[in-house]
């Protein structure tokens, strides 16, 4: 129960359920079920994943209920034009001198 406490995200936990196999139920926000499974596996032997569902509390159904705000204005800056900064190609040099070689 510790381990199961100690895990991320968990509101609350009770053991349900009265045969030799007491099925733990855990309830929180944001809990990895993947990961608090494979750690109970390290630590008991065996665990399993018998159901996952996510809770909705009444404040949350009033508060989908309400109209979304609009969003604030936004400043639209207008820049006069594109200015790019390019740098110059390097330079190119051609030397056209007679060459010595009598082959060609």
């Amino acid at each position: 129960m510790v381990l199961a406490a100690r895990a991320d995200g968990v509101i609350s936990m009770e053991i349900t359920g009265g045969d030799s196999r007491d099925p733990l139920e855990v309830v929180g926000d944001g809990v990895d079920a993947v990961r608090l499974v494979s750690c109970l596996r390290r630590k008991l032997g065996h665990a399993e994943i018998l159901q996952v569902e996510e809770v909705k509390h009444e404040n949350q159904e009033y508060e989908t209920d309400k109209e979304p705000d609009e969003p604030p204005p936004q400043c639209l800056c207008y820049h006069g034009y594109c200015c790019c900064h390019h740098l110059p190609a390097p330079p190119m040099v051609v030397c056209e001198e007679p060459s010595n070689c009598p082959v060609m």
